[in-house]
């Protein structure tokens, strides 16, 4: 055995998904060093980032110098892949993304996009925290609740 199957069996994803419109806040702050930290302290090694329409660009890294490997992309026919390889989710409110997720038994921190006008996705995620299925966060409440995933 080359070692190579241990270094799988050790990647653990964190995959961030903002679904098909614009979330900047939840990129730029999934991309701060302060979230990165907590993750990383709590054993994550990927970070793979689905921005869709937004403008921020998070700053991808290879992880060598002992930091999370952090990854990006816009679009992808079908998010199912990262989300079963995936070890936490951090999306958006949206309900298809939501369900998805749980149906895979991953944990789910859920981040409310306050700019939405008809904001009936923070409803959804409210009462799913409540009835403790997913952890439900705000862009500058994301860092608490990623320091408890």
């Amino acid at each position: 055995m080359d070692g190579s199957e241990n270094q799988v069996d050790s990647k653990r994803i964190v995959f961030v998904t903002v679904g098909t419109t614009s979330f900047d806040s939840l990129v730029k702050t999934v991309d701060t060093d302060q979230v990165k930290d907590a993750l990383l302290k709590k054993g994550y090694t990927h970070l793979v980032i689905q921005m869709g329409r937004g403008s921020y660009v998070p700053n991808k890294s290879s992880g060598e110098d002992g930091s999370l490997v952090v990854d990006y992309f816009t679009f992808c026919p079908s998010i199912a892949d990262y989300l079963r390889s995936a070890s936490l989710v951090i999306s958006h409110a949206g309900s298809g993304s939501i369900f998805e997720t749980l149906r895979l038994a991953k944990p789910l921190i859920v981040v409310v996009n306050e700019d939405l006008m008809d904001n009936h996705q923070s409803e959804l995620a409210e009462e799913l925290a409540e009835r403790k299925h997913l952890f439900c966060a705000r862009p500058q409440t994301l860092y608490q609740e990623a320091c408890h995933a």
